[in-house]
């Protein structure tokens, strides 16, 4: 069955950390510039922290010989993160309030409806099992497979969804437009439109414990 595409039209905001003008690695290299090495561990190192910092579990794969920056790292970490039923208010922080989520049948406008949308998949399946994910573009947008597995609620069907994932980012706040690929598939998900969202990150923790 062909795969599902999913339309993430979205502005994505990053947590903004201090960076040094020269960073070195092991021996002082004599033009005080890194190496690419040098460069690809210091975006790893920097991932890897911001990551951690919004308690980013997914790891992310790549097609071979592509290379992700390290804001990219942490944008595909997070979505993998929400469409594995592990949204928090710190990774929807990475979304800006008039962000769109799209995929066969459900669009989501503004944060309102796209947190509710993402809560509701954690809220509508016991079970999420990602069997796969690889990105395949680094462009925008950044392209990505992923195959998951779906139990529903309650009644215990199993569902596992084959989907396209398109990122669209917009540094400068512009609006998107969407493309005309969006097809209506029987092997799509849908999930509540309107379900409880915390209000906070310590309201988030208590239902947590």
């Amino acid at each position: 069955m062909r795969p599902s595409p999913i339309l993430l039209s979205t502005s994505f905001k990053f947590l903004s950390r201090p960076t040094a003008s020269k960073v070195f690695y092991g021996k002082r290299m004599t033009q005080g510039v890194p190496s690419e090495t040098a460069r690809l561990q210091n975006q790893a190192n920097m991932s890897s922290s911001q990551s951690t910092e919004l308690g980013i579990e997914s790891q992310v794969n790549t097609a071979a010989g592509l290379q992700l920056s390290s804001q990219q790292r942490v944008l595909v970490g997070s979505v993998l993160d929400l469409f594995a039923g592990k949204p928090t208010l710190k990774k929807l922080q990475l979304w800006t309030d008039d962000a769109t989520f799209s995929d066969p049948l459900t669009k989501a406008e503004g944060r309102k409806q796209y947190e509710a949308q993402w809560y509701g998949l954690k809220a509508a399946f016991s079970s999420i099992d990602q069997l796969h994910s690889q990105v395949t573009s680094s462009g925008n947008p950044i392209t990505m497979d992923l195959k998951t597995k779906y139990v529903v609620k309650g009644i215990g069907k199993e569902q596992t969804v084959n989907s396209v994932i398109k990122i669209f980012t917009d540094e400068q706040g512009e609006k998107i437009k969407q493309g005309s690929s969006v097809f209506r598939n029987l092997n799509s998900v849908v999930v509540p439109a309107f379900v409880s969202v915390p209000k906070s990150e310590e309201e988030e923790a208590k239902k947590s414990t």
